[in-house]
């Protein structure tokens, strides 16, 4: 093995940390405001980036221009301002915080006049964040229906094309109530970065129809509440109004810029592995597919790399964003990066020189207070020692399990920003 200027865990870590910098809010939002309207400028958002995103435009906004606002963010994601309101809400399920913060969100961009400009602050996360049912849903409809769609291992634009269909700001709905000129900064946690998909376009065209929104519900075999079931089959039938779509005349206003996304947290995470003597390899920002395998794609790569010394020589770093997914079968702990994680674990069966690590940019993997895990290759085999088999913890949605038992888990808590997944598979 070639010999590393650090530990691999060490090395590992500290990608992930240039990863999640690159896409703060500090690094990349001042050279995107506007400069001052002749009124007021409003501030609305929502995501997990967006309190970060607020604290970040009231440190370099002129403090003799009028500036307010609210922005809607995770339990536990706030930062103190002292200009923009930041409320707390429910994610990934919608709770009622949320609610009653969407109602003061969707009543500020509609009260903006003719001389106001409205500051959109978006980032992954506020589709649930943003959520306000439309009349004849409850709260308990919404969150059953994307509880139902989390579960069954379905992409987040299937899942946003429903969340627009229910919802009275989503799916450019914000854009319509507003008039006046908004400038929208995004932080991208989705693949491609469509503005449509990011926080499911609250100020962007929706391409997606009811039909659509119905149809992803056939598509993964998935029963909706009634309610729900009859609000998108009226949507179809013509009795409620599409969503804005592209070429309406509400979008003439509104400008969308692209702050951050996964690419963003890739190079940066490369640009800490070049220091190091380690040659890293963008393998894209785009994966999707169901993360066990996933894995098994990757591990067939990392070990032609390992015994064979190519296509890239060792020391070598694999890194790779977008979102992968996970089928609940299982009662276990996890998310997606953990699960990935044990698989590659598995499908190497204990290759000697193979080190990785999957967290999510959020600071957050699935149903857990962790951000993701690191992986080493010795650990099935340590695993089997403790009485925790690698199979049977991946079987059961469990990887919070396993790598809890290898003390291989990993916590940063919140890191107010979101550009989705961080992999980096090390091979030395």
């Amino acid at each position: 093995m070639t010999p590393l200027p650090e530990s691999p865990r060490d090395l590992l870590l500290a990608s992930f940390h240039a990863a999640v910098a690159a896409v703060g809010a500090e690094r990349v939002l001042p050279a995107h405001l506007p400069a001052p309207p002749r009124g007021r400028t409003l501030v609305v958002g929502a995501g997990k980036a967006a309190a970060a995103m607020a604290a970040c435009l009231e440190a370099h906004w002129p403090a003799a221009s009028p500036l307010a606002g609210l922005v809607i963010t995770r339990h536990g994601h706030g930062v103190p301002t002292r200009r923009i309101d930041v409320v707390e809400a429910g994610h990934p399920l919608p709770d009622a915080a949320g609610l009653a913060a969407a109602e003061r969100v969707l009543r500020r961009v509609g009260d903006a006049g003719p001389d106001d400009r409205v500051l959109a602050l978006i980032s992954g996360g506020g589709s649930s964040l943003l959520t306000l049912p439309v009349a004849g849903l409850e709260l308990a409809d919404a969150r059953a229906a994307s509880q139902a769609l989390l579960d069954s291992g379905a992409p987040i634009a299937d899942i946003n094309c429903v969340r627009k269909h229910l919802s009275r700001t989503l799916g450019g709905r914000l854009a319509a109530a507003c008039r006046t000129p908004t400038r929208v900064l995004m932080i991208s946690d989705v693949t491609g970065d469509d503005p449509s998909v990011i926080a499911s376009g609250p100020f962007a065209p929706d391409p997606t129809t009811f039909a659509d929104a119905l149809s992803v519900f056939e598509r993964w075999r998935i029963t909706p509440p009634a309610t729900v079931r009859r609000h998108l089959e009226d949507g179809v039938a013509g009795l409620h109004g599409e969503t804005p779509k592209p070429g309406a005349d509400c979008f003439r206003r509104v400008e969308h810029r692209l702050l951050a996304n996964g690419r963003a947290a890739l190079l940066g995470a490369a640009a800490h592995f070049r220091e190091r003597g380690v040659t890293p390899v963008i393998l894209g920002d785009t994966v999707t597919g169901e993360a066990r395998e996933v894995a098994r794609a990757f591990a067939a790569l990392a070990r032609e790399v390992r015994l064979h010394g190519g296509p890239w020589a060792p020391p070598v770093a694999l890194l790779s964003g977008g979102e992968t997914t996970v089928t609940v079968r299982g009662g276990g702990r996890g998310g997606r990066n953990a699960e990935f994680l044990l698989a590659l674990a598995i499908a190497l069966e204990g290759l000697d020189g193979i080190h990785a690590l999957a967290a999510d940019t959020d600071g957050l993997d699935g149903n857990t207070d962790c951000a993701g895990a690191v992986m080493f290759p010795d650990g099935p085999a340590r695993a089997a020692r403790l009485g925790v088999s690698a199979t049977a913890c991946l079987d059961d949605n469990d990887a919070f399990r396993y790598f809890a038992a290898l003390d291989g888990l990993i916590r940063t808590g919140p890191t107010r920003t979101n550009a989705n997944d961080y992999r980096a598979i090390l091979i030395a």
